[in-house]
């Protein structure tokens, strides 16, 4: 409803907030999935945010609450996607791990993390992005907002799948025209 409190802890989910519905009241909300979701039954909130992602893991499957369509509210960069590191120089782990690698989500977290090199992005800072591949394009869509969500500015890049990073610092780029280089000081 209108003028409704969220819970959350990310600047990100914020912003993304307030750009949509600034009418909005956000206030902080931290802790694990169990006591964020005791906290919105204690009051004071009419909702939270939460991966449908996490709540399926922990078997929380009937918890109300509406997905929201990735192209109306982007994740943060790399969000969803698991990183194996191995020693520099260790060809049996590396051999082993190359079974396992998802070639796809590689190349679509490699233009996400070219676009938030640009943007000199971190955790801290309101930018969403995501990549995916279709029909040998990698496309993306990417926002960078001011924290309160009083400006927002959004781009879209699309490329060959292999030239994957391209197609990211290329939506940094041009972001960064449309935004300004002080847009988040």
């Amino acid at each position: 409803p209108q003028g409704a409190t969220i819970g959350t802890s990310s600047l990100r989910r914020t912003a993304l907030l307030k750009v949509r519905r600034p009418d909005l009241n956000i206030v902080p909300l931290r802790g694990n999935v169990q006591t964020r979701l005791a906290k919105l039954k204690e009051g004071g909130m009419q909702a939270t945010m939460l991966a449908k992602a996490g709540l399926n893991r922990l078997g929380l499957h009937d918890i109300e609450g509406a997905v929201l369509p990735v192209e109306d509210f982007l994740p943060a960069v790399g969000q969803g996607a698991i990183g194996i590191e191995c020693r520099d120089g260790d060809e049996e782990v590396r051999l082993a791990l190359a079974a396992i690698a998802h070639e796809l989500t590689k190349l679509s977290v490699t233009c996400e993390r070219a676009f938030l090199r640009v943007l000199d992005g971190s955790c801290r800072t309101p930018i969403g992005g995501y990549a995916h591949v279709e029909h040998g394009q990698i496309l993306f869509n990417g926002i960078i907002a001011k924290p309160d969500g009083s400006l927002s500015h959004k781009v879209s890049s699309f490329g060959d799948f292999l030239d994957a990073e391209e197609v990211g610092k290329r939506a940094g780029e041009e972001l960064l025209i449309k935004a300004g280089g002080n847009f988040l000081a």
